[in-house]
């Protein structure tokens, strides 16, 4: 790449470099991990950045690669979680935590619950806030399976949960 190019992809990296690492720890519960996933997108974007003609579907074009070294990652057997026979500490709760830091860590946690292909379209929807269509063309599949998992997965959510958050519960 030449040099304009390279600043145009630092300018780029540089403004979007948070979102996109929220969104991987929204998929993986992990910072670590969300390192790793948004080191690969933006990897990715830059091998092929000459290659881009649309600058404005960059954002799309980061998100699928994410999730897609997400998905990726959890079908590698070595990343799969052990089982051990003693259980870690766990680390204490604050009696002073917020109402929302303790909603958040709830919501994650449960995310951490959810199948890979549902928790990225419960991110996808609800947290990135894409609407039914532009979620199918993230994840490369049809409108209906988009809508089925979000069904599923919030089930799975409500079912993890319990009562830990209320906005979660079926209104029918």
């Amino acid at each position: 790449m030449d040099q304009r190019e390279e600043q145009e992809f630092a300018e780029y990296f540089t403004a979007r470099r948070d979102a996109v690492r929220r969104t991987a720890y929204l998929l993986c519960g992990d910072w670590h991990r969300a390192d790793d996933l948004t080191q690969t997108a933006f990897v990715a974007l830059h091998r092929r950045w000459r290659k881009i003609r649309d600058r404005g579907a960059l954002d799309a074009y980061v998100r699928r690669s994410v999730l897609r070294a997400m998905i990726d990652e959890t079908r590698r057997t070595w990343r799969r979680e052990r089982h051990v026979d003693a259980v870690p500490e766990q680390a204490t709760t604050d009696t002073d935590v917020g109402e929302s830091v303790a909603t958040r860590s709830a919501l994650v946690d449960g995310l951490a619950k959810v199948p890979p292909r549902q928790r990225a379209v419960l991110v996808l929807r609800f947290l990135e806030g894409l609407d039914v269509a532009s979620t199918a063309e993230a994840l490369k599949c049809s409108e209906g399976t988009v809508k089925s998992q979000t069904a599923r997965g919030l089930a799975t959510l409500r079912e993890v949960l319990g009562d830990s958050v209320d906005d979660l519960r079926s209104t029918s």
